[in-house]
């Protein structure tokens, strides 16, 4: 099923489609041709996702044999955001009565999987580059990220290379509801045949990167939705724009524990303010590792708050313990923290508890979903999310945004602070330390961003995970 040679009725350059081939010829000459093979899979339970009931796709020797009313979110590991977004969907489909499978289509030992991998070697390690060095930063990363990603030739390459997946799907029925949180794994179903695809987009910059032809696309914003439809900026000459029935807007794609709880969370945080209780502030390092130094900065001018007792400090991890010790050689004060390192149960206890918390707190963990799924639990647990303008800017946590890493996340950034639950973007050091002291001090300022994701709540804003799961199940 070609899907390079014509995308949304354009007709794309003949070069394009060539250079696209001769991507595809490439992996199958390093990683073999497997595409007469017959994989079968078998489950496996997720034991982090275990309230979730999520159930893990492996290789097996016999066919599958999927659960009555079983929602697949197909994914892959690029940084902690697909991943976290995956794990909404999964719990909005438990939370609507569906078996959630999940299915990592760069787990396994296959063409595409290898494909994939490389292509996650090469993003981590540019965006690790582009952390260190401000030449490649400006001349390479940000414009591939903003615009690069957004042509629409790039899908030609993405679709052709996509073929590679298609083996993977052998023992999914056709009709399956299959949600995809990266285009990846929705290309792939529409090669194999699946009818019931939606391709749920992150962020707020809309990128040709991004499309699946003949997947349901569902976006977060208005601008998403805008830019999608029309495909605006794909390309140098205007483009046709895509069907109606092939993008629609449906909020925040939000795990259900958080999106349920947000009034008992919001008036809690309420009342540690106006109680004047140590501000519990969540730093989460991403899936990359990178911005060592911006953690650092805000670091050293935190952990004074902390011993003083105006700030009780949250530093996850992720499964990034190089990251530690590296923030260790510059400030020593980090190793007498209570650490949750590999020590996740203990730290689910820790999160239900209602105690008040004082003092510092790392939390690392080499298991993935660990390590994503931390944030999520001490989401409900803190005052302040300090993040990325990436896929947390959709979260109904308080958030302060540091400097973007890739130039899409720019428009994340400015979304959460138009809709009202976040800060602008904090561009250096003297800007975050000055925002942090600012929403400590100033209690009715703090206090509005609480009011405003419980506004938003009301208007379906975080609703989008629950959605995207309904139109799998309804299908075009």
């Amino acid at each position: 099923m070609d899907k390079s040679h014509v995308i949304f009725g354009n007709k794309i350059p003949e070069k394009a489609v060539k250079k696209a081939e001769k991507s595809k010829a490439k992996y199958v000459k390093k990683h073999g041709d497997d595409s007469k093979k017959e994989y079968h899979l078998s489950l496996k339970p997720i034991p982090t996702l275990s309230h979730l009931g999520v159930e893990n796709l492996i290789l097996s020797e016999s066919p599958l044999s999927l659960p009555e009313k079983a929602v697949v979110v197909g994914n892959i590991r690029m940084g902690f955001g697909h991943y976290r977004i995956s794990i909404a969907i999964a719990s909005c489909a438990k939370a609507l009565g569906y078996t959630p499978v999940w299915m990592d289509l760069a787990s396994f030992d296959a063409t595409g999987s290898k494909m994939i991998r490389d292509q996650n070697n090469l993003y981590s390690l540019a965006s690790k580059i582009s952390q260190k060095s401000k030449l490649f930063n400006a001349l390479v990363w940000e414009p591939l990220n903003s615009e690069g990603f957004r042509k629409i030739t790039y899908n030609a390459a993405d679709q052709k290379n996509s073929e590679l997946l298609a083996p993977l799907y052998h023992d999914l029925p056709r009709d399956v509801p299959f949600v995809a949180t990266h285009a990846w794994p929705a290309q792939g179903a529409v090669h194999a045949g699946l009818t019931h695809v939606v391709n749920a987009i992150p962020d707020n910059w809309p990128m040709a990167l991004h499309l699946a032809e003949g997947a349901i696309h569902v976006v977060q914003t208005p601008r998403a939705y805008f830019g999608y439809k029309c495909l605006d900026g794909f390309d140098k000459k205007p483009l046709k724009g895509m069907p109606e029935t092939d993008i629609k807007r449906v909020g925040h794609y939000v795990d259900h524990e958080l999106v349920a709880n947000i009034e008992e969370d919001c008036a809690a945080r309420i009342r540690r303010r106006e109680e004047d209780k140590p501000m519990r502030i969540l730093l989460s390092v991403g899936g990359a590792g990178a911005g060592e130094k911006q953690f650092l900065a805000m670091l050293r001018h935190l952990l004074p708050l902390t011993k003083e007792g105006k700030v009780s400090l949250f530093l996850n991890l992720g499964d990034h313990k190089e990251m530690y010790d590296k923030l260790t050689k510059k400030l020593p004060d980090l190793s007498s923290a209570t650490k949750f390192f590999n020590q996740y149960e203990e730290l689910v206890r820790f999160c239900e508890k209602e105690e008040d918390v004082k003092g510092l707190y790392l939390i690392e963990n080499d298991d993935i979903f660990e390590a994503v799924y931390s944030t999520n639990l001490l989401m409900r647990k803190v005052d302040l999310l300090v993040t990325k303008p990436s896929e947390l800017v959709f979260y109904p946590v308080p958030k302060v945004f540091q400097r973007h890493i890739g130039g899409h996340e720019v428009y994340g950034g400015i979304y959460g602070e138009q809709l009202g639950d976040a800060t602008y973007e904090c561009g250096d050091a003297r800007s975050m330390n000055r925002m942090l002291d600012t929403l400590l001090e100033d209690k009715v300022l703090y206090e509005s961003l609480c009011h405003r994701i419980v506004e938003l709540k009301k208007q379906g804003v975080y609703d989008g995970g629950y959605e995207a799961v309904k139109l799998a199940v309804k299908g075009k």
